[in-house]
């Protein structure tokens, strides 16, 4: 029994008996895309072209920034010590998921009922326009008001998520979803690459930028024109791209209607832990199988980003402070690797687990494994040259895409748990929620490395009491279980 979700605020699935032709009304983005799924036999490639170019040129700006981020507001002259710098920084850093927390909701909305195209042109848009500005940024408030801009607007990763569901056949969703977390997880990964290697051109490149040159005197500038380059080729190449919602009007034969929703309501008796019931549908926060997997994508989302934030605090710290004592080259290079194999297990492993073992499932060994992996970190200060290299880098593969799996299984979840017509909301509050998380996380995770190196030898919350105890980095994450010290762990 197949069915069809209709937009504007109006639904008539059709769902058809035996016998009977699925019905397509004329000039419909969503009956076309429908049609187009069922003669179509293999991967949807140009639909999930779209996902990956579209969700790696509004992610590239988010990171792109911190490494150069300590030096920017340094030149802006905002702090008035050098201690104040990374206080500056954090407002500024924090600025782009203010602004996405506050209009995700908003433009998941919007999705629902305008389309997915677009949500998904307007946000890419405003990479082009405010990434652009923030890169010329004179003042410390210009480069605030730019990023809070830039989140605010760029509303497109809840839609997007919604959209990669609906361009393909249920089979091939976990590969749909996998390329949204891959694309933005890459992106991420070459951001910050982008911002280190490209910031400050006339120092790092003299015989190419003169200090006197456009991009002497903005020496920010570069690494966001080269990500708004590509946010404006992407910005082309949606003209083309397909809608896939619903834009038709409610059918008026009565008695097929209600045919269709008895129909409706017992295919969803037999499905409570794949679709919502029709009670349910009116409000998503009555929706139990949607805010379970809202709560635990968030509570990972806000893992993950504690750390990301204290990983490389903790790699190139000193020894004795519990760090590993690496250069940021070294930092870097582990990064590249783990990004290298994000992308090779979201293609190619992640779709084959999850058609096996199912979303839920994967979630839970997923989380079990990687507080297992985890709980080895403390142990590779005892490990130096190559072995500590072989050790982290296999470390840091796992991990990232054990949280990865956790994060795809949910949005598979999320999706799962709603109709169409709400899918735009239901992503939207999901990244709104998700946005606070990750607002909130990095500062956290700081400010409790900072306390634990500070609290070297304290009693309670000691950080790093002997050589072999947890580094802060477990310590910021809540992970650790301070084995063998006699102590209890820290409550969060």
């Amino acid at each position: 029994m197949e069915e069809a979700e209709e937009g504007g605020g109006v639904t008539s699935p059709l769902l058809l008996r035996q016998g009977q032709e699925k019905v397509y009304h004329p000039g419909c983005p969503g009956c076309a895309n429908d049609r187009r799924k069922e003669l179509q036999e293999g991967l949807p490639y140009k639909e999930f072209l779209y996902v990956w170019i579209i969700c790696l040129a509004t992610s590239l700006p988010v990171s792109s920034l911190f490494p150069f981020l300590y030096f920017m507001i340094r030149d802006l002259h905002v702090a008035k010590r050098t201690e104040d710098i990374g206080f500056y920084a954090g407002f500024v850093g924090a600025s782009f998921m203010l602004g996405r927390c506050l209009t995700s909701t908003v433009w998941g909305m919007a999705a629902d009922r305008f389309g997915r195209k677009p949500v998904a042109i307007l946000g890419v848009f405003s990479v082009v326009i405010f990434n652009t500005l923030f890169g010329l940024s004179t003042t410390y408030w210009m480069a605030i008001a730019t990023r809070f801009l830039l989140g605010a607007l760029n509303g497109l990763l809840g839609p997007i998520k919604a959209y990669s569901i609906e361009v393909c056949r249920p089979e091939h969703e976990a590969l749909g979803i996998s390329l949204v977390g891959t694309a933005w997880g890459i992106g991420l990964i070459i951001g910050p690459a982008l911002g280190g290697y490209l910031a400050q051109p006339a120092e790092k490149f003299p015989d190419l930028f003169s200090p006197d040159s456009f991009f002497g005197r903005f020496p920010y500038f570069l690494p966001c024109l080269c990500s708004s380059l590509f946010a404006a080729v992407v910005l082309v190449i949606c003209i083309w791209m397909p809608e896939t919602l619903h834009k038709h009007k409610a059918r008026h034969d009565e008695n097929k209607n209600d045919e269709a929703l008895e129909a409706q309501q017992s295919d969803y008796k037999d499905k409570d832990e794949q679709i919502p019931s029709l009670d349910d549908k009116k409000s998503l926060l009555k929706n139990w199988p949607f805010m379970s997997s809202l709560i635990t994508y968030c509570v990972f989302s806000f893992h993950d980003m504690a750390y990301s934030e204290v990983f490389s605090l903790w790699a190139e710290s000193d020894r004795k402070y519990g760090g590993l004592s690496l250069s940021s080259e070294d930092v870097g290079q582990v990064l590249s690797v783990t990004g290298v194999s994000l992308l090779i297990y979201q293609l190619s492993v992640y779709p084959r687990t999850n058609k096996i073992l199912g979303p839920i499932k994967t979630s839970r060994v997923a989380a079990v494994l990687c507080m297992l992996i985890l709980l080895g970190y403390p142990y590779m200060t005892h490990l130096s040259g190559t072995a500590l290299s072989v050790v982290l880098n296999i470390a840091s593969i796992l991990k990232i895409n054990l949280a990865s799996t956790i994060i795809s299984s949910s949005f598979i979840l999320q999706n799962n748990a709603v109709p169409q017509d709400q899918r735009g909301a239901a992503n939207g509050l999901s990244v709104t929620v998700m946005s606070l998380f990750k607002s909130i996380a990095p500062a956290a995770a700081g400010t409790v490395f900072s306390w634990a190196q500070e609290r070297q030898h304290a009693f309670f919350f000691p950080g790093q009491k002997k050589k072999n105890s947890f580094p802060p980095v477990f310590i910021a994450s809540g992970l650790d279980t301070f084995v063998g010290t006699g102590h209890d762990p820290p409550l969060n």
